[in-house]
């Protein structure tokens, strides 16, 4: 360290006398220092201490403007000087570029860095720099170091990805670039953007060969259409481009020119011969638009382009070229998975993204669910059996002991529910209905000691046919096919008849004590459930018979799903079932109904038949959504047993159930205002 006068009379500055040989550069700094702060006026000399290296570099001092020199010592602050940052004096190396070196090197012009504990100014060629942040200690090694970018992990890589590809989509090129820029991602490899511009621009010969280079990026598993020969993706691709230029050809009238890519470009793939032949006819079009109409094309243009574009990404990684609208397509996936979570999600939306909000879980509230109690029909007499909406969703029909069928309208806008024709006549009460496939008839079923069917004209409330083969038959359940014109029927003494619309026997089966029946959608197909705890498929055309479903317990009832995949069984003490029909397996058993020997009918409902709903002798009524075992709802009203409940295949905010107490109960969502709940709901 050395000691350094400073007058301030004359300016002048004096060292004591060096004890080693780079205090004479010490004093030769002194004399500059002097110089450069000849107009400091200091009230009594200041003593000032400089720590300098081994080598015979004379420090710089830039001074104050103000007239206070800005000096930084520890030994002054203990003293009581220096206290203001703002008359703090601070030397550190310089680079000749402005930017700081690691301390103790050498910079470019020959200065070498001086530095203390606090702060430090910058010396480049004689002149100062700014001085250092007041907020923070730094030192040389950390101004000289560059701040590195975090590193994205593969996730973080493919989010950028999807967003800078729905920019693009919305024609944000200029955001694209710079998240681009920024992130230090690609969205694409440099081939697969070559390639997509060529393919918009109609480049076809660009395009080709531009196939050669992705060649070797064909071969990957995570590409969408695998194959284990590349060759193979690369021709199938270049058909596809081969095709475009061929029907682009032929609309701009260039015949000639499609006619040479159809013969010496398509042809020689030896790949889908069956499609060249069909663009060969192409050729006969006399106009556009019949070009165009015959194969299902957009026309030349972005719109038939950019589909070519989606099917030929297809054959691409994602790792070099993203699959098209992959953002909104996870989009669509997380919103279809939230709904199917959702327990009460009973409505039809849009597949698209515009029909709900992305910055919200989906979630459909318990009052928008038909579990409240919205009309009670209390015209029947004694207690009812049976109630069943019609295919079309406009009628209800209900039976009672009371010997009466009621049909009510259903107004499709109120949800409300008027008496339309009362059918009378059935001396031993009405257990079953069946509407026709096209609602034009209603057919009625009574207990197991009835041994007639009644089938009725619903529009004129007149009876077609009363059936009877003989007065030992129990016709107690009853099932259309779906052509409209047959029927059959059956009961627990063994009888199981196939009939047309004026009672005829068409054919009929032996022994088979039918409890309950449904005919599948292939018109030959008749499910019947027996006293055997089964369900049988019988064919009526080739009169064979097959073993479906084996419960251990009575099956009181069942239904079928609208695909034919699904039936639903009431068994006797168990409850509700659900049985695959396809793969022949149990699938689900429901919990919380009460299920005894009486017989109970179940139902498919809801938007896309997701739920289940079951009366119960408990005097509830349970709903299920399809895929879980616990109910979601409990209905209750009615004072006793529910026989029947019937959901509207219409309009899936509406059900009904009928009960032992001689009422008919219409559920639907809460009111618009504000109520208090009404079902019971856990």
């Amino acid at each position: 360290t050395a000691e350094l006068l400073i007058d301030s009379e004359t300016g002048g500055a004096s060292l004591p006398p060096p004890r080693k040989k780079h205090r004479d550069s010490a004093a030769e700094g002194a004399g500059q220092f002097a110089a450069a702060t000849g107009s400091v006026g200091l009230s009594a000399a200041v003593p000032v201490l400089f720590t300098f290296p081994s080598s015979p570099v004379a420090p710089v001092i830039r001074s104050n403007p103000h007239g206070a020199a800005r000096i930084n010592r520890r030994n002054m602050q203990a003293n009581g000087a220096g206290q203001d940052r703002d008359s703090e004096l601070s030397c550190r190396n310089g680079a000749q570029n402005g930017e700081s070196s690691s301390a103790g090197g050498a910079h470019s012009n020959g200065l070498v860095s001086v530095t203390n504990n606090e702060n430090s100014i910058s010396n480049n060629n004689g002149v100062a720099a700014q001085p250092a942040s007041n907020n923070s200690n730094t030192t040389s090694d950390a101004n000289s170091s560059i701040k590195k970018k975090k590193r994205l992990s593969q996730s973080e890589e493919d989010v950028i990805r999807l967003i800078g590809q729905h920019l693009h989509d919305l024609g944000l090129n200029q955001t694209v670039d710079l998240l681009m820029q920024e992130s230090g991602c690609r969205l694409e490899h440099p081939s697969a953007t070559k390639f997509r511009n060529h393919v918009m621009e109609g480049e076809w010969d660009k395009a080709e060969s531009d196939l050669n280079e992705l060649k070797a990026l064909m071969h990957s598993p995570s590409a969408i259409v695998v194959s284990s020969r590349p060759v193979i993706l690369r021709l199938r691709m270049k058909f596809l481009l081969l095709q475009q230029k061929y029907l682009e050809y032929l609309e701009d009238g260039k015949v000639l020119e499609a006619l040479q890519v159809l013969r010496a470009e398509l042809t020689p793939l030896k790949y889908n011969t069956e499609r060249i032949h069909i663009l060969s006819g192409y050729l006969m079009c006399s106009h556009a638009e019949d070009l165009r109409a015959k194969a299902e094309w957009e026309g030349k243009g972005t719109v038939s382009r950019t589909k070519l574009l989606d099917k030929l990404q297809t054959y691409l990684p994602p790792s070099v070229m993203l699959p098209p609208r992959r953002l909104q397509t996870l989009l669509k996936q997380a919103v279809e998975l939230q709904r199917e979570r959702c327990l009460y999600h009973n409505t039809k939306l849009d597949s698209g993204l515009d029909s709900v909000s992305l910055l919200l879980d989906h979630a459909c509230s318990r009052k928008q669910f038909p579990c409240y109690t919205q009309q009670i029909l209390t015209e029947h007499c004694n207690e009812v059996w049976f109630c069943k909406f019609s295919n079309d969703g406009t009628k209800l029909a209900t039976g009672s002991k009371d010997t009466t069928v009621i049909v009510w309208h259903v107004d499709t806008e109120t949800h409300q529910l008027k008496l339309m024709k009362t059918l009378e006549g059935h001396a031993y009460g009405v257990s079953y209905l069946a509407w026709s496939p096209d609602d034009a008839y209603l057919i009625a079923c009574g207990p197991d000691d009835c041994s007639e069917l009644w089938l009725w004209n619903v529009q004129t409330g007149e009876l077609r046919t009363k059936m009877s083969q003989s007065h030992e038959d129990s016709l107690t359940s009853v099932a259309w096919n779906p052509d409209g014109k047959r029927f059959v029927t059956g009961g627990q003494r063994g009888q199981f008849y196939q009939c047309d619309l004026d009672g005829n026997l068409l054919d009929s089966w032996e022994g088979v004590r039918v409890q309950c029946l449904w005919c599948l959608s292939d018109g030959r197909t008749v499910l019947a459930s027996d006293t055997h705890q089964r369900i049988r498929g019988y064919n009526f055309e080739d009169l064979t018979d097959r073993n479906i479903v084996q419960e251990d317990h009575p099956i009181m009832s069942f239904t079928v799903s609208k695909n034919g995949r699904l039936a639903l069984l009431n068994v006797a003490t168990q409850g509700v079932h659900l049985w695959d029909l396809q793969d022949r397996v149990l699938v689900r058993k429901y919990q919380g109904v009460t299920q005894g020997f009486y017989t109970i009918h179940s139902c498919f409902g809801g938007h896309n038949e997701d739920f289940i709903a079951s009366g119960s002798e408990d005097h509830k009524v349970y709903i299920w959504h399809r895929r879980s075992e616990l109910p979601i709802a409990e209905l209750t009203g009615h004072t006793r047993t529910v026989n029947c409940v019937s959901w509207n295949p219409v309009l899936p905010g509406l059900l009904a159930s009928a009960s032992d107490d001689g009422t008919v109960r219409i559920w639907g969502p809460a009111p618009f205002l504000d109520v208090q709940d009404q079902c019971g709901n856990r």
